[in-house]
């Protein structure tokens, strides 16, 4: 039997595991992490989604995993090099919270909101279904995905750990 080992995604970061190793990301306020999986191949990839699009940066040099528009498209990449087909995908998703109280009525300052809807607008771009999700509201979460039980464990420190 194999150890499992603990894969940690950064902030604008991607990575991909197969079980019996797990992935983790920390820190998701507005951001987003997000998980595309096979459950049967038990193989997975996770991105922790800053902003929600890439035409946003201002450098001549972006970081593709930091935006919602390219860090999806990556993981569906990558996955797919792995022998996955786009069919046998599933996501699960998790953040995208308002982490200060903002009265301008400009959504352009929602950015846990515009993330979560960038977010599945590219996933339903690739025709993947998000088969769940814990979005909003506004405290912070870390997330741990398991690609052999398709479990994604969500901690917060206010509303404690469950799962989806």
């Amino acid at each position: 039997m194999s150890k499992q080992s603990v894969v940690k995604v950064g902030i604008a970061d991607l990575n991909i595991v197969t079980a019996p190793d797990v992935i983790r990301t920390s820190g998701l306020g507005s951001c987003v992490g997000v998980v595309i999986f096979n459950k049967n191949k038990q193989i997975a990839g996770m991105a922790h989604v800053m902003l929600p699009d890439s035409n946003l940066g201002k450098q001549a040099t972006i970081n593709r995993y930091k935006y919602a528009d390219t860090a999806i498209d990556i993981l569906v990449e990558e996955l797919m090099s792995r022998g996955i087909r786009k069919p046998q995908l599933q996501a699960k998703i998790a953040g995208g919270a308002q982490m200060f109280q903002i009265n301008t009525g400009n959504d352009m300052m929602r950015i846990g909101k515009r993330n979560v809807e960038a977010v599945l607008t590219k996933l339903a771009e690739h025709k993947i279904p998000v088969i769940s999700s814990d979005v909003g509201g506004n405290f912070g979460r870390t997330i741990e995905f398991d690609p052999q039980t398709g479990l994604l464990k969500i901690r917060t420190i206010t509303k404690g750990e469950h799962v989806i």
